[in-house]
């Protein structure tokens, strides 16, 4: 496992934490369709434990960021006092929700790559 600079052992092993307990939550007991189905591809809590960024992806992509956006708004206290009850730390870090554009990114990229390599072969 990579260790992120700066990052103390404890914030990573509660990072995935987070990130098990958020997806498990997310899939089973969230009852908001704007966040169904969302994937959480990250979670990165800061040393002192107090926020976690958490990265998503949506099965609409960018078309079902805004809708996610505003359901997490909605469910942020539920998730944040469900990984509170699920997790042995004093306090539950704020939960603070971004959108994932790598994937979209890569698979634009890798258009790119196709196209331009369909364009060599046309030469």
């Amino acid at each position: 496992m990579a260790i992120k600079q700066g990052l103390s052992q404890r914030a990573l092993r509660v990072s995935e934490q987070v990130q098990r307990e958020l997806a498990q939550m997310i899939a089973a007991e969230v009852r908001d369709p704007r966040v169904k189905g969302v994937t959480v591809t990250q979670v990165e809590v800061t040393s002192d434990l107090s926020h976690a960024l958490v990265r998503y992806v949506h099965p609409l992509g960018y078309a079902g960021q805004i809708d996610a956006d505003a359901g997490f708004k909605s469910v942020n206290g539920f998730l944040r006092h469900g990984i509170a009850a699920r997790l042995t730390i004093f306090k539950a870090p704020l939960l603070h929700f971004e959108y994932d554009k790598t994937f979209e990114e890569g698979m634009r990229l890798s258009a790119l790559i196709d196209s331009a390599r369909e364009d060599d072969a046309r030469v």
